[in-house]
């Protein structure tokens, strides 16, 4: 498994800052991996499903997330599984003086046989983390 936690500071207000993560189409805008990303469903909320494509490793992977909580303004996680991987964001938002602090909690799990690459898949994963992190700052305004 590969983890990446990041705490990245936000101009803007707890519900602003929520509601645009929480619409998870907003990745493409800050994470330089994702190449697409699509709200499948009329609004964000719980249930509601994104079609979001990464490059990893040289290829591109369509993944659906989907949202399995969503406490507006306080969490939104999202899931995404395939046959060889399993996607866990969970996002926290807490008022910081004018703004908010955000903090961004991903787990990535290879499935079945890939599971052997899981000690790279780690080193991999913080680069991929840290440009993700980068982008958020850069999106909001920390």
């Amino acid at each position: 498994m590969a983890r990446y936690v990041s705490t990245v500071n936000s101009t803007r207000g707890v519900e602003e800052t929520f509601d645009y993560l929480a619409d998870f189409s907003s990745v493409r805008e800050w994470d330089p991996s994702v190449v697409r990303a699509e709200l499948l469903d009329p609004a964000p909320g719980l249930g509601a499903r994104f079609a979001v494509t990464v490059r990893f490793a040289g290829r591109e992977t369509e993944l659906t997330y989907r949202t399995t909580e969503f406490e507006r303004p306080r969490r939104v996680v999202l899931v995404a599984e395939s046959s060889t991987v399993t996607s866990e964001d969970t996002i926290t938002f807490e008022p910081a003086g004018a703004g908010s602090a955000v903090t961004y909690d991903a787990n990535l799990r290879l499935r079945g046989p890939l599971k052997l690459a899981d000690p790279v898949l780690g080193l991999l994963f913080k680069k991929l983390g840290d440009d993700a992190a980068a982008g958020l700052r850069r999106e909001l305004g920390g």
